[in-house]
């Protein structure tokens, strides 16, 4: 690979969600791109990723983080967006971050796993995925923790919505790169 072929592997990504709705993700696949996560920097080699893939259970999932939104008062319409929202594709992916011995370490795990997601998402487009980095809503990371299986002291760092591209997705236009040099 050259650099020009990473290059136009980056600039082929898009935050897309506009996805085949009705095909799936094969696990496989998924467990593919977990494993690219694991090749990012990893400061003291702690391995922070945890992974889960919310395939059938994305209604539940939903129902649980909107009913966790509404005991905190949030606004009716977000509520419900909320158990609407993870349908949209046929997987969703969350990307925990176990938390470390020290807040320094917990910080540096949070680092590699934001550094993995980015290869999951590259590697997600090189398979033919869409794909769509999203934030655990505010004060939900417990409880989709305690759904997907981690540790209480894990950090949220992405739900990733997982689908096979349906249509071509918008190019942004980018800033020009602004170097400074000493």
């Amino acid at each position: 690979m050259t650099l020009d072929d990473f290059a136009a592997l980056v600039r082929a990504r898009r935050t897309n969600m506009q996805v085949q709705a009705d095909r799936e993700v094969p696990g496989e696949l998924v467990e593919q791109l977990c494993a690219l996560a694991q090749w990012a920097p990893n400061h003291k080699r702690t391995w922070p990723w945890r992974f889960c893939l919310v395939t059938t259970g994305r209604e539940a999932f939903g129902n649980r983080i909107a009913d966790t939104l509404a005991a905190r008062g949030e606004e009716a319409e977000k509520v419900a967006k909320t158990r609407r929202k993870y349908l949209r594709t046929p997987a969703l992916l969350v990307v925990g971050s176990a938390g470390g011995d020290s807040t320094l370490r917990t910080a540096e795990n949070r680092d590699a796993v934001a550094a993995g997601v980015q290869n999951i998402l590259l590697g997600a487009t090189a398979a033919g995925l869409a794909s769509y980095w999203s934030s655990c809503p505010k004060g939900a990371n417990e409880v989709a923790a305690e759904l997907c299986g981690f540790t209480a002291d894990t950090q949220i760092v992405a739900i990733i919505y997982l689908g096979w591209q349906a249509d071509t997705a918008v190019t942004p236009q980018r800033p020009a790169v602004q170097l400074n040099t000493l």
